[in-house]
């Protein structure tokens, strides 16, 4: 990491990539709860954050919190438009390849 901030080295093809620390961190992100608002975004496309709570019932705080862990982790991005943010889905599936002798697990979003 230090040679790529020098500049020594390239950085790898992936590193903009989102990435996570372990299957756990994904799968307790990918919460009912999570997936069924993923899939209202995708169906629904709210023009805000305001009509996506709306939509679920949520309150706009608690969805801005999901909606950043979503985004941090590449599920969902976060359009500009004027004054509002657009939810958007930006993965159609995962694929998850999972190492058992090991934490080196591969996460694949197409």
């Amino acid at each position: 990491m230090r040679a790529v901030a020098r500049g020594d080295r390239a950085a790898p093809k992936d590193a903009a990539a989102p990435s996570f620390s372990s299957v756990d961190v994904l799968i307790r992100l990918l919460t009912p709860e999570n997936r069924k608002l993923m899939a209202i975004i995708r169906d629904k496309k709210p023009k805000s954050i305001a009509e996506l709570a709306e939509l679920t019932g949520r309150a706009p705080s608690n969805l801005t919190r999901t909606l950043g862990k979503l985004e941090d982790a590449g599920l969902v991005k976060m359009q500009a438009d004027k004054k509002r943010k657009i939810p958007i889905p930006a993965v159609k599936i995962l694929r998850l390849r999972i190492d058992p002798f090991s934490q080196a697990d591969y996460l694949e979003m197409a």
